[in-house]
Parts: C-alpha cells; structure tokens; sequence
C-alpha cells in the first residue's frame, strides 16, 4: 500500500477537471456529487450569514459580505 499525500493526490487529479475530481470522489454518483455541492453551498451562506451579523461595517469601511451574485 503506497502512503497516501496531497502531492500524490493532485498528481492523480491533475489532467480531470473539476467536475471530473468531484465525481470521482463521488464514485461516479451523480447525485450525491449535487447533494454534496449543495450541503457546501448552504454551509457557506450560513457562514456568511454569521460574518454579516457579526461584522460592524466600520470593520470593512461600509463593505458587507453577502451571498448574492453581482
């Protein structure tokens, strides 16, 4: 068994795309890569929700994170 690394792991991932690694790691299941992606998505808004409340605008000189688009 060959130690596993993050140099080897980027060295095994490095000629697929995004979405290739991200189904790969998913076994090829394309609906628990979608699951996935969506749990992260909610995580990161919760997390800017909570930077939004907690932030005082001085902080960032009026500017706000926020989870829309621009």
């Amino acid at each position: 068994m060959k130690p596993c690394s993050i140099e080897a792991e980027k060295a095994e991932t490095a000629d697929l795309s995004e979405l290739e690694q991200v189904l790969a790691y998913h076994g090829g299941d394309v609906e628990a890569a979608i699951d996935t992606l969506l749990n992260d998505c909610r995580y990161v808004r919760d997390q800017l929700s909570i930077a939004r409340a907690t932030m005082s605008v001085g902080f960032a000189r009026g500017w706000l994170p926020s989870a829309d688009r621009d």
